[in-house]
């Protein structure tokens, strides 16, 4: 169990792995002309650099219609395939979410498994989705499993503002609509918009969902 910034506690498994930085400090010597520091030694080669990761979290529809699918799956290849260290953020659910974590990991970008605190895999739809889910939630670096809920439509919105609260920056499967129920698309995004996330919506204008 471990407690985040905002002093919410879930339940974190996975590899989480932490860059290692080490620093060597060069003991001072004296000269005749006084006190004097030798320059700092580069690091060795085998320490490891640490760089930022950039966090990306993705919201979206569970069914996306056929004529928007192709610009959603580039759009989301192209967020994927930034320069630098990535992370991706996602429920899993059917749709965007699933989506998004298979292009992360064929990418090689590792995958935090964000669950809704509740009996989220028997909620998935069917079979084959939830086969798609356990194959998905197996690859994934970090499981993060959030408190329980109340409700369903409570434990959707905690997971989508959990995704935003910890991601540099949010994709938006989203067809520009008001959400369907609590907690749904549209109303992560606002949050997200609220909160100074930066949104970048995948859809094509004009078409609209079943």
């Amino acid at each position: 169990m471990f407690t985040y910034g905002d002093g919410e506690d879930v339940s974190v498994t996975g590899t989480g792995a932490t860059d290692a930085a080490a620093r060597r400090a060069i003991a001072p010597r004296h000269t005749a002309a006084g006190f004097t520091v030798a320059p700092r030694t580069p690091p060795s080669p085998r320490s490891p650099v640490r760089t930022r990761v950039t966090r990306i979290g993705v919201t979206g529809h569970r069914s996306i219609p056929a004529a928007v699918l192709p610009s959603v799956l580039s759009g989301m290849r192209r967020q994927l395939s930034a320069e630098g260290r990535l992370e991706a953020l996602s429920s899993l659910a059917a749709g965007a979410d699933q989506l998004f974590a298979d292009i992360a990991l064929a990418n090689g970008v590792p995958v935090t498994a964000v669950i809704p605190g509740m009996d989220y895999e028997a909620h998935l739809g069917d079979a084959e989705t939830r086969a798609a889910y356990r194959r998905l939630l197996g690859s994934c670096a970090t499981r993060v499993d959030l408190p329980v809920e109340d409700t369903h439509e409570e434990a959707y919105y905690a997971a989508g503002r959990w995704i935003v609260d910890h991601s540099d920056r949010l994709v938006a499967v989203w067809d520009g609509r008001p959400a369907r129920g609590p907690g749904g698309t549209g109303d992560v995004v606002a949050y997200a918009r609220r909160t100074g996330v930066p949104v970048t919506v995948l859809w094509q204008p004009g078409v609209g969902r079943d």
